[in-house]
């Protein structure tokens, strides 16, 4: 499973010369007029396995441990951890609402195995590789979405499109990613 996800959206403005006579500065030829959305950004949640992947979530406003644990655990990650069976191992990250008591304290209740990350460690979390590839997908869109609600869409479209072979070579290299920082003590990887 997966952190939540920060995605902002960043409108970038060309810069475009255009040398015009005395006058002629707002003639109509010379003016296009456009209406930007000015930016913004939203959070989503996703988690992803071998076998399943979760829906994508909005998350409104902060997310706290105590919506953590309602709006994400209960309904997203505790019944796909069921459909993947015993073995099943939640790998969240050191986010405050992820280790909130609340939600430790619903984790040891739920019986959910969870990766445990020592502070200040690296996050060589594969999910992290497929929101690069989330924000890849969706900046192939031309022109840029018009707003939040086109993002969300866009979002969510190619969150179901990403194949399941890359998502499966994502987690299977868990392995090595910590091989290599065991190697490195810690240090630089190439993940």
């Amino acid at each position: 499973m997966s952190p939540a996800f920060a995605w902002n959206l960043l409108m970038v403005a060309s810069m475009i010369r255009v040398w015009r006579r005395r006058g002629e500065r707002f003639a109509e030829g010379a003016v296009l007029e456009r209406q930007r959305f000015g930016g913004g950004s939203v959070m989503v949640w996703g988690g992803i396995s071998t076998r399943l992947r979760t829906p994508l979530y909005h998350v409104v406003g902060n997310l706290t441990g105590v919506r953590y644990q309602n709006e994400i655990l209960q309904p997203l990650v505790v019944p796909a951890l069921q459909a993947i069976g015993p073995r099943a191992i939640l790998q969240d990250d050191n986010a405050p609402p992820h280790r909130s008591a609340a939600v430790n304290t619903f984790i040891q209740q739920a019986r959910v195995n969870r990766m445990l990350w020592p502070a200040n460690s690296h996050d060589l979390n594969p999910i992290e590789h497929m929101w690069d590839e989330l924000c890849r997908r969706v900046q192939q869109h031309h022109p840029p979405p018009a707003n939040l609600g086109q993002l969300l869409q866009w979002l969510q479209q190619e969150w179901n499109g990403v194949p399941r072979a890359f998502i499966c070579n994502l987690i299977h290299s868990m392995r090595q990613r910590c091989v290599e920082c065991l190697a490195h003590n810690g240090g630089h990887t190439r993940y």
